[in-house]
């Protein structure tokens, strides 16, 4: 049978619709890969609008001292009130950074990691000030006890990196493997005496950590850290795996021009540097210890008090966790990251309750913490 007239003019009428909500699309597209709101609606409550647009400004600067992509996400009272993308996640395929977009964080690993730390604390599977060896028994004697606490604080005396082991290509199937890198070198300071930054202490109470719970450290992470909090977006930075959102990574040699950064296997540092995250995870995450929650009251102080040395000297670290004062006497807890193709912030503001998390996929970073704190103590004025 012949279509009838009526039939082809609905046919027409059909056609037509979907050729404007097409170019609808494609044109709206082509407006938002610069700076990306969030897929899901996040309320900006109306006395934070001021703050937001100072942010959305700040982050756009960024973009334009060369960062690829960023997210950016403030949360006040544990209630995030401003999230965006900005840039590309993928400058080949030009795709856009969205809030959930997922970047590699580095050090900010050592926060999640001493949380996870704190549970088995608490519980009473773990001592911070027993020696080392205790749980990881293959660890070599270092002719003085090294502790837990002083691992979660970098006293131990335990190296950091050397050479070009931080672009290791070599992936590792166990925690105890990674160790191998490290474990027969000789302390850099007696234990206790020295404040030495070390991601390899971290990948040390990663196996304390696994033979306290009884379980391999990713799992008893996801099982007691992320799920507990709702870090739906936070994962290992598996290579093998297919993670949806996650970023590319870049790097910017001296010559300014953004290149993809080196092919790097990060399974020998989970702990000390090898998660993948949001802005918005993290913002939650800080937020989660604002409180007593999945730690103690007791557990959030000592992971907030900073350590000192044998000679009483103060080192500004807690477990995990770097501790400050701003010029202006505001306490506040943070932590920075820098990995192979990505740099990250998170602050925590305890007095005023405000979390600012900042994640971004370049190497080295062209923003400063100063002009991220800016960005969460704009938020923080308001409240008041």
């Amino acid at each position: 049978m012949k279509p009838t007239r009526k039939k082809n003019r609905r046919v027409r009428r059909a056609i037509a619709v979907f050729l404007a909500s097409s170019t609808t699309f494609l044109a709206t597209g082509a407006a938002t890969t610069y700076a990306q709101t969030a897929p899901r609606p996040v309320a900006v409550p109306s006395p934070y609008s001021g703050a937001s647009d100072n942010a959305t400004r700040q982050a756009k600067e960024w973009i334009a001292r060369g960062t690829p992509g960023l997210a950016l996400a403030v949360a006040v009272d544990g209630t995030i009130v401003y999230s965006e993308g900005f840039g590309f996640a993928d400058l080949e395929e030009r795709v856009p950074v969205w809030p959930t977009t997922k970047f590699r964080i580095g050090s900010i690993s050592k926060p999640l990691t001493a949380v996870g730390l704190m549970e088995l604390v608490q519980s009473g599977r773990m001592n911070l000030d027993a020696p080392i060896q205790k749980y990881v028994p293959s660890f070599p004697d270092k002719g003085a006890p090294i502790t837990v606490r002083m691992l979660g604080g970098h006293l131990g005396g335990i190296r950091h990196y050397q050479g070009d082991e931080f672009l290791t290509q070599k992936h590792y199937s166990t925690v105890t493997e990674g160790l191998a890198i490290f474990e027969n070198d000789p302390l850099v300071a007696p234990p206790g005496t020295k404040f030495n930054y070390s991601s390899y202490g971290f990948n040390l109470l990663s196996a304390a950590i696994e033979s306290a719970s009884g379980q391999d450290f990713l799992s008893y992470m996801r099982a007691n850290v992320f799920a507990p909090i709702g870090l739906v977006h936070t994962t290992p930075d598996l290579n093998s795996q297919i993670v949806e959102q996650r970023s590319r990574f870049y790097e910017s040699p001296k010559n300014g021009a953004v290149e993809n950064a080196p092919y790097v296997d990060n399974s020998y540092k989970w702990a000390g540097g090898g998660f993948l995250s949001t802005a918005e995870d993290l913002v939650r995450f800080g937020s989660a210890l604002l409180q007593p929650g999945i730690l103690t009251a007791q557990s959030l102080k000592t992971m907030f008090t900073s350590q000192k040395t044998t000679a009483g000297e103060e080192t500004g670290y807690g477990i995990g966790w770097g501790i400050g004062k701003t010029p202006s006497g505001k306490l506040f807890y943070a932590h920075s990251g820098g990995s192979v193709g990505g740099t990250s912030q998170l602050i925590v503001y305890p007095d005023s309750r405000v979390v600012v998390a900042l994640v971004s996929n370049l190497s080295d970073s062209t923003w400063k913490e100063e002009e991220v704190k800016a960005v969460a103590e704009a938020f923080e004025t308001i409240r008041k």
